[in-house]
């Protein structure tokens, strides 16, 4: 399975379309968003696949984008997000509650952890663990997203 993973659109419609169209190109078949939605308006754009999302620190308004979300069928798991996809554990976090986020991958209990906050583009093994940083679609340069493949446990950053 091919799982798109994205972060910090922080509402910006425009510069998530790119991700959008390269998720299309790429052939995935779900979509992690890490936070920082930042609008109704980014939830619509991902209506092509089953999204998981997860609020970042920027994402105020937690009723209004948890409606938007559940309306469009999506899932909307609060500030943590525990899932598993072709059986691999994974949590889904934006990472601005420091303690959450080490608690996380220290815990042995997740094979990938994918988060955002940080708007730097990163992959790295902690361990057992695989963390998957997609970068930021909104003040980050480049613009990127991340792929990840299941249940081989492999990702790459996508430069938009």
């Amino acid at each position: 399975m091919r799982v798109g993973v994205i972060s910090d659109t922080h509402g910006h419609v425009e510069l998530a379309r790119p991700a959008v169209r390269m998720f299309q190109s790429l052939n995935v078949e779900r979509v992690l968003h890490c936070g920082d939605i930042g609008s109704e308006d980014v939830v619509e754009l991902f209506a092509s696949w089953p999204t998981d999302f997860v609020f970042g620190n920027c994402d105020t308004d937690h009723r209004r984008l948890r409606t938007a979300i559940e309306k469009a069928g999506q899932t909307c798991h609060g500030e943590f997000g525990d899932l598993t996809l072709e059986g691999v554990r994974i949590a889904l976090i934006h990472s601005h509650e420091r303690r959450l986020f080490v608690a996380s991958v220290g815990s042995g209990r997740y094979e990938v952890v994918c988060y955002g906050h940080t708007h730097v583009a990163s992959i790295e093994r902690r361990g057992d663990t695989l963390l998957v940083n997609p970068g930021a679609i909104y003040r980050a340069r480049p613009h990127s997203v991340a792929v990840l493949d299941l249940p081989q446990k492999t990702a790459t950053i996508v430069e938009l």
